[in-house]
């Protein structure tokens, strides 16, 4: 399914690009260029804006206070996220190694593909431009809706173009009239500034209960996914034997040397017996002391890989139906462990072990680990995820069903993140002149609001500049 979408998503692609050329040659009379970007201005959606702006008066001024507020929340909680970023740069080299995009990334298509990202959704050329209009369009309708609940003039609307290699749909826009929003109140600024931000939370949170519903209806558990086999951690001087070869103070460097090339090694530490692999020693940090090593036990000696759906022909949809059937064996009892992985299913005989813990309970050794994610993106992206247990491997009821969530998904984490970025206190982003005015507002200087406003914008500047340069530095 994923490579027929591959091909149908890089067809779209190739025609969206062919159509948008043919546009733009012909209505390059209508194009403007700034700055970077080609606008394509038009008086699209002024009656919408209009209608909407002037009937719901009260409800729009109302929704004024919400707004602002939102628009502090989520200028507080960049700053946090800036500040957490920098400091897993400078103090987790390691973490950044693993991640290996740069801090300075656009969302582009198949940037997860790109950068090997398997924790993440492939993200196509379809989802990027839907969900890019989607956001657009929202954000910068609030945008004109709140100007004209205060009367600030709109110029035209539009959409605006990339043009350098390949024309590329970028952004939409709402172009006001600047003497017209300077000469409102501070109050009547901010309120259309978070304007667009605060469409995003709503988009958000619409296609959060979009996709919860659609997950409910469309797919079915079938069934336990574990994270690796069951590993323990072992003191390097508490090894005995590597591979039966008697050893004594043991380094991590020379038991490198003597364990298998390729596929398992029998490791003795403190009376028990473990497994490991070259690769998996080698991908371990801070091994001078203690060392993880996998439990020499039934499920890792088999090889077993992919999700486990039956056991003695009992399925097993769910972690806890898994465990209950597990538990009706005793260690020595032969099953038989039926797996699925992208391209085959497959079928393993094994004799279950004793449990470390308790040598009464049968054995397998494969673990289950929490993937709770901290920090305030990590939380959203938990809630985002939540819908799907992740021990637990679902199918759609129909062959779009993967394809139509994976773009719910991106579409509710991207107007989110959208929504936090477009807040941060700099000066291209509607947060620059939000906290020029609440700085404004604060000290009633224009010359320290304006001082306080160039200070940040620099700062953040070169908050990136540390971060690309420890970026650089983890991969020397």
């Amino acid at each position: 399914m994923d490579k027929i979408a591959t091909y149908v998503d890089i067809i779209l692609l190739v025609l969206f690009i062919i159509f948008l050329s043919i546009f733009l040659y012909i209505k390059r009379k209508n194009l403007k260029k700034e700055g970077l970007l080609f606008l394509y201005k038009t008086k699209w959606g002024m009656k919408i804006i209009d209608k909407v702006g002037k009937k719901y008066q009260k409800t729009l001024k109302f929704l004024s206070y919400i707004s602002i507020v939102t628009g502090y929340i989520l200028m507080v909680s960049v700053l946090y996220l800036i500040g957490k970023i920098v400091y897993l740069y400078i103090a987790y080299p390691q973490i950044v190694r693993a991640i290996k995009i740069p801090p300075i990334m656009p969302l582009f298509p198949y940037l997860p593909q790109v950068f090997k990202l398997d924790f993440l959704p492939p993200f196509y050329f379809t989802y990027w431009i839907i969900i890019l209009a989607v956001i657009a369009i929202a954000h910068e309708f609030a945008h004109g809706i709140f100007m004209r609940r205060y009367g600030i003039k709109i110029k035209s609307t539009g959409f605006g173009f990339f043009p350098f290699f390949l024309p590329v749909f970028l952004a939409a826009f709402v172009e006001q009239d600047e003497e017209s929003m300077k000469k409102s109140s501070k109050f009547r600024q901010m309120a259309v500034l978070s304007a667009g931000t605060f469409a995003n939370v709503l988009i958000a949170i619409l296609f959060f209960i979009v996709m919860w519903i659609f997950f409910s209806l469309a797919f079915v558990p079938s069934g336990v996914v574990f994270d690796d086999y069951a590993y323990s951690v072992v003191s390097v001087a508490g090894i005995s034997a590597i591979n039966n070869i008697s050893v004594s103070n043991i380094t991590y460097e020379k038991m490198l040397e003597m364990v298998n090339e390729a596929g398992l090694s029998k490791i003795q530490a403190e009376n028990r017996s473990y497994v490991a692999t070259k690769k998996f020693l080698e991908e371990q940090i801070n091994t001078e002391q203690f060392i993880l090593l996998y439990e020499d036990a039934p499920a890792i000696n088999e090889g077993i890989e992919g999700t486990i759906t039956e056991i003695n022909n009992e399925k097993t949809t769910s972690l806890e139906e898994f465990q209950i059937e597990l538990s009706k064996y005793s260690p020595g009892d032969s099953i038989t462990l039926k797996t699925k992985t992208e391209d085959e299913a497959k079928e393993y005989t094994i004799e279950l072990g004793e449990n470390p813990e308790n040598k009464d309970i049968a054995y397998l050794g494969i673990g289950f680990m929490d993937k709770g994610r901290k920090g305030l993106m990590g939380k959203f992206i938990n809630l985002v995820s939540s819908l799907k247990d992740s021990n637990i491997d679902y199918e759609p009821k129909f062959k779009a069903g993967w394809f139509i969530y994976n773009l719910l998904w991106w579409l509710v984490l991207i107007s989110f993140t959208v929504a936090l970025i477009n807040m941060l206190p700099v000066g291209i982003f509607d947060g620059g002149r939000f906290f020029y005015l609440t700085v404004l507002g604060i000290t009633k200087s224009k010359e320290k609001a304006e001082k306080t406003f160039k200070f940040i914008t620099w700062f953040f500047l070169f908050l990136l500049f540390v971060l690309m340069i420890f970026w650089i530095i983890s991969f020397i």
